[in-house]
């Protein structure tokens, strides 16, 4: 690859990550041109594993098109899924930060493309760019946030779970569309360990917000028409019928 070409590839690469919703979003080109000296893109597959557990952080990730899950193990060796991250989500920034061995595995849901940086670059960016700092710190915060309130909700009956979890998916990865919000219509599998119910329970409770109108599926998404109706079944003095 001679010299030009190289160039031209490293800003293509560049303006995908500088992309409307994308974490460089409105950083200057210039600045970004001489931190990061080399960036990678590339295609995968559903299901291919991305990260492991333990492995040694040596770049950060940026989602360009697709899903991965974010997962770990409990002491019972059954999978855990932690998070669902999509376009313009980063992955494996932490361990870049802390310069310890990640600790959990990071694999595609669907057909995905990722372009990554190494974690040398990144950190000088988030050292001489403050937009960058506040942006990260932007993601721990919401981050926290959702999974205090997983946390608070594990105690709850399973309607209130499942909704919680589609509103997770909303608030991280819904798409405004004129009928409301669209969210990946995952297997009820990745549902069921997000909301830590078992896949029949799952798909009870689906088939009773969908009944209720509530939710509406379709084959690649899911629909929810009205996020602030779904919020009230979080509520225990919901009105809202549920019943078969």
């Amino acid at each position: 690859m001679d010299d030009k070409t190289a160039t031209r590839n490293v800003k293509a690469e560049l303006d995908q990550l500088m992309a409307p919703g994308m974490f460089f979003e409105g950083l200057p080109e210039d600045t970004l041109r001489e931190m990061v000296c080399h960036i990678v893109s590339r295609n995968h597959p559903a299901n291919q594993v991305i990260l492991l557990e333990n492995d040694w952080g040596g770049s950060v990730y940026f989602i360009i098109e697709g899903w991965v899950k974010i997962r770990t193990y409990n002491k019972d060796g059954k999978e855990v899924t932690l998070n669902i991250l999509g376009t313009g989500e980063v992955f494996g920034e932490m361990s870049a930060m802390e310069e310890v061995p990640r600790s959990t595995d990071v694999l595609t849901l669907t057909p995905t493309r990722i372009c990554s940086i190494p974690s040398g670059d990144f950190l000088k960016i988030l050292q001489v760019e403050p937009l960058a700092g506040i942006r990260l710190s932007q993601l721990m915060a919401k981050r926290l946030r959702q999974v205090n309130r997983r946390l608070r909700l594990r105690e709850s009956d399973s309607i209130s779970r499942v909704a919680d979890v589609l509103l997770f998916l909303a608030e991280g990865q819904g798409q405004p569309v004129k009928e409301g919000v669209d969210i990946p219509n995952l297997p009820h599998r990745e549902l069921s360990s997000l909301s830590g119910l078992a896949r029949e329970t799952v798909t009870r409770v689906l088939a009773r917000l969908e009944k209720a109108e509530l939710i509406q599926r379709r084959y690649h998404t899911l629909r929810i028409p009205d996020t602030l109706a779904l919020e009230e079944v979080l509520s225990s003095s919901s009105t809202i019928s549920l019943n078969d």
